[in-house]
C-alpha cells in the first residue's frame, strides 16, 4: 500500500498544508458543481465561483497560467450562466436545454481559436513554453472555454467538450503534481457523460413553470 500511497501524494511533499486544504475545499465545491449542472440545478454557479475562485489562487501560486485564465474565466462566465439559467423566455418559463445553432457553432470556432491564440501569446509573453504540458494546457484551455461558454447557454454539446477536456486533463493534472485534481477530474468525466445523457432527454422538454 505504502508504494502506491507514495506513486500518487508524493508529488505533496514540502507542500504547505494550506495549499492542499484549499485543494481539497475546491475539488469538494467543483464536485457539487458539476452535479448540479448534471442535475440542471441553478446551485451549478454558487458552488463553481467557490471552487473556480480558490483554484485561480492555488493555479496562480503554482504558475499555470493558462489553467489559471480557465478558472478565472468559469468564475466570470458563472455568474453570466448564473443569469441566463434563471431568466425566463416567456411569463411562465426559464431557459430551455437546446442544441446549439449554426451560428453558435460558428462562434464556439472562433473562442476556440481566440483562446488559443490568447493563451499562446500568453505563455510567450512570460516565456513559460518550458515544458511539454504548455502545449497541452494551450489545448484544454480552449476546450473548455467553449465548454463554459455553451453551458452558460444551457446547450447540450457543452457537454462534449467537458468529456474530452475533462479526459486530457486527468494525466496532466497528475504529472503537475496536483493529484487530488487529478482524481476530480477522472470523476469528472464520468459525471460528465452522465449529464449529457441526462440533458439529452430533457432536450426541448425543460420549459419548467416559474
Amino acid at each position: 500500500m505504502q508504494p502506491i500511497f507514495d506513486f500518487f501524494f508524493d508529488q505533496y511533499y514540502g507542500t504547505p498544508t494550506y495549499l492542499i486544504v484549499l485543494e481539497l475545499i475546491g475539488v469538494f465545491f467543483g464536485f457539487l458543481s458539476v452535479i448540479y449542472s448534471k442535475n440542471d440545478n441553478i446551485l451549478v454557479y454558487p458552488t463553481g465561483i467557490i471552487s473556480t475562485a480558490i483554484f485561480v489562487y492555488i493555479l496562480a501560486i503554482y504558475g499555470l497560467l493558462g489553467d489559471m485564465m480557465i478558472n478565472a474565466y468559469y468564475f466570470s462566465m458563472s455568474i453570466y450562466g448564473w443569469y441566463i439559467w434563471t431568466r425566463k423566455v416567456d411569463p411562465e418559463h426559464f431557459t430551455p436545454i437546446t442544441n446549439t445553432t449554426s451560428k453558435e457553432n460558428w462562434q464556439s470556432v472562433y473562442i476556440f481559436i481566440a483562446t488559443m491564440v490568447f493563451v499562446f501569446a500568453i505563455y510567450e509573453y512570460f516565456e513559460k513554453w518550458n515544458n511539454w504540458t504548455a502545449y497541452v494546457d494551450t489545448v484544454t484551455t480552449a476546450i473548455f472555454f467553449v465548454g463554459m461558454w455553451q453551458m452558460a447557454k444551457k446547450k447540450i454539446e457543452n457537454w462534449i467538450f467537458w468529456i474530452v477536456g475533462d479526459i486530457i486533463s486527468v494525466p496532466l493534472y497528475f504529472y503537475k503534481g496536483l493529484t487530488f485534481t487529478a482524481i476530480q477530474y477522472f470523476i469528472f468525466t464520468i459525471i460528465a457523460i452522465y449529464g449529457y445523457k441526462a440533458w439529452k432527454r430533457n432536450l426541448r422538454n425543460d420549459l419548467r413553470p416559474a
